[in-house]
C-alpha cells in the first residue's frame, strides 16, 4: 500500500512533505545523537562509572539495541508521526498512549533547552565578551529559521554539520592513537573493566547518565510521515545509527580514559566544570586540540543537535494536537513549507525561557539532564510493553523472538537502569507523570476522552497491519 493511502486509512491527510531517504534519516539520527556528544559529559560518566566509561557506553548500546528493535516493530505497524504516543495509543489504548506521549514530552520538550544551554555556556566560556543569553538567542533563532524553511533544508544543513563533527572526531582519534603509541598516557583496558571499582550498581548509574548521548536515535521515528521509502527504512535507520554512534562513543571515551592526566583526582572530585575530555585532548595534542574539541562540541550541541531535536519535538506536538489531545493550533501545517510551523515556534519559545531560567541555577544542566533521561527511559519501557501487547496478545503473533523475547530483555535492562537512576530524577519523573494523570482526568471531565483518528475506544488496533 502506498504510504499516503496507508496514512489515510488511519483518518489522516498527508500534510507533511515526503522527501527523506535512508541517508537523510541516518544523517538526522547521527546529528541528533552527535558523534562527539560524549566529550561534554565524559568526566561525569568517568567518575560515576569508577573509570569504566567505555563499559558504560557499551552497556548503553546493548540496552538500546533492544529498544531500537521494538521501535522498528511498531513503526512498521503504525507508520506515522508521534512515536511512543501513537504506538501505545494504538497498540494498547488511547489513554495509555496519552500518558506515554506525556512522559516522552519530558524528554522531547526539555532536550532542546538543555542543548541550547550547554552550548551557550560553553561558547561563553570560550568568548566571555558575549553573554550566555545572547548565545542562547542566536542558536535558537538560527535553528528556528532553518526548521521553518522545510525538512529538506534542515536535512541539508544537518548533513553538512555532521561532516564537520566527524572530521573533528577523526582528528582526535588519530592524534590520540599517535600519542598513546609515542608513550603518552597509559595503555589499559580499565575503561572496560576495573576490578577495584567494578559493581553493577555503579555501571547502571553511569549508564543512566551515558544514555543522554544516545537519545536521538528514537527521534527518527518522528519522521515516519516524511520518508519516501516506507516505514521499514525508519527502523533500519534507527538500528544503523545506534550501532555506528555506539562504536564512535566507545572508541573516543576509551582513548580519552587512557589520556586523563590525573585519574585519581577525577574519580575523587568528578568533573564539575565539564573539561575532563578536553584535558585529555590537551595531553594528546596540546591546547589546539583541546580548544578544537571544546568549540566543536559547543557548536554541535547548539546548532545541528538542537536543530533536529526541535524537529522531533514539533512532530510530537503536531501528532498529539491533531488528535485533539493538545491545543489545535499546534497542528497547523505551513501550506508552503509543509512543516508544523506553530509547534516549531512554540518549542523555540519554551527553549529560550527554559535556557534563561536554568542558566541562573548552578545545577541547571544536571537537573535538566536527569529529568530528560528518566522521561526517555520510562517511555522506552512503555514501548517494549506495547510490542508484546499489540503483537503477541492482540494479533496472536508467534514470532516469539522478535515480539516477546527481544522486548522483554530490553524492558529488563532499562528497568534495571531506571531503578539505579538519580533519586531526584525519579522524583521529578513521578511528579511529571502525576501531572499527566491529572490532565488526562481533566480531558475525561471535559468530555474529550482520548480517541485516536481511525479508532474507536473499543477497537484500539483495528487498522494495524499484519507485519511480515
Amino acid at each position: 500500500m502506498h504510504e499516503q493511502d496507508e496514512l489515510a486509512g488511519y483518518g489522516y491527510r498527508q500534510e507533511l512533505s515526503r522527501r527523506l531517504r535512508f541517508r537523510d534519516l541516518t544523517a538526522y539520527g547521527l546529528v541528533y545523537m552527535a558523534p562527539i556528544a560524549p566529550m561534554a559529559i565524559f568526566g561525569s560518566v568517568y567518575a560515576g562509572s569508577g573509570g569504566m566509561v567505555a563499559l558504560a557506553y557499551a552497556v548503553g548500546v546493548v540496552a538500546l539495541v533492544f529498544t531500537a528493535w521494538s521501535y522498528a516493530q511498531m513503526v512498521r505497524a503504525f507508520p506515522m508521526s508521534g512515536s511512543v504516543y501513537n504506538y501505545a495509543g494504538r497498540g494498547i489504548s488511547p489513554p495509555v498512549g496519552f500518558l506515554a506521549g506525556w512522559v516522552i514530552l519530558l524528554d522531547y520538550v526539555l532536550v532542546p533547552g538543555l542543548l541550547y544551554l550547554v552550548a551557550s555556556v560553553a561558547m561563553h566560556a570560550s568568548v566571555p565578551q558575549v553573554p550566555v543569553w545572547l548565545w542562547l538567542l542566536g542558536f535558537v533563532a538560527v535553528n528556528t529559521v532553518v526548521n521553518a524553511l522545510g525538512i529538506r533544508v534542515t536535512a541539508l544543513v544537518t548533513r553538512v554539520m555532521l561532516v564537520g563533527e566527524l572530521l573533528v572526531l577523526g582528528v582526535f582519534l588519530v592524534v590520540a592513537v599517535g600519542a598513546l603509541a609515542s608513550g603518552k598516557g597509559r595503555l589499559s583496558w580499565e575503561a572496560f573493566y576495573n576490578p577495584d571499582t567494578f559493581g553493577w550498581s555503579v555501571v547502571a548509574g553511569a549508564v543512566s547518565v551515558a544514555v543522554l548521548s544516545f537519545l536521538g536515535f528514537d527521534g527518527i521515528s518522528m519522521l515516519a510521515e516524511e520518508t519516501r521509502d516506507g516505514a521499514r527504512q525508519v527502523g533500519r535507520a534507527m538500528v544503523a545509527v545506534l550501532v555506528v554512534a555506539g562504536v564512535l562513543f566507545i572508541a573516543q571515551t576509551w582513548l580519552a580514559a587512557m589520556l586523563v592526566p590525573d585519574p585519581d583526582a577525577l574519580l575523587r572530585s568528578g568533573d564539575p566544570e565539564g573539561v575532563a575530555f578536553y584535558d585529555a585532548a590537551a595531553v594528546a595534542g596540546g591546547g589546539w586540540l583541546a580548544t578544537t574539541c571544546a568549540v566543536a562540541t559547543a557548536i554541535a550541541w547548539g546548532l545541528p543537535n538542537s536543530m533536529v531535536a526541535q524537529v522531533a519535538t514539533s512532530r510530537l506536538l503536531y501528532a498529539m494536537a491533531r488528535d485533539r489531545q493538545l491545543p489545535a493550533f499546534l497542528a497547523r501545517v505551513s501550506s508552503r513549507r509543509s512543516v508544523p510551523v506553530n509547534a516549531i515556534l512554540l518549542i523555540a519559545a519554551v527553549s529560550l525561557a527554559l535556557g534563561w531560567a536554568m542558566a541562573a541555577r548552578s545545577d541547571g544542566i544536571s537537573l535538566l539532564s536527569s529529568m530528560i533521561n528518566f522521561g526517555a527511559m520510562v517511555a522506552f519501557l512503555v514501548l517494549h510493553v506495547t510490542v508484546v501487547v499489540h503483537h503477541v496478545i492482540r494479533r496472536r503473533s508467534r514470532n516469539w523472538w522478535g515480539h516477546l523475547v527481544m522486548p522483554a530483555v530490553g524492558f529488563a535492562i532499562l528497568a534495571w537502569v531506571v531503578v539505579h537512576a538519580d533519586i531526584a530524577a525519579q522524583r521529578l519523573g513521578v511528579v511529571w507523570l502525576a501531572v499527566g494523570v491529572l490532565v488526562l482526568a481533566g480531558l475525561y471531565a471535559a468530555g474529550r476522552r482520548p480517541v485516536l483518528s481511525g479508532l474507536t475506544p473499543a477497537e484500539p488496533a483495528q487498522h494495524a497491519k499484519q507485519e511480515v
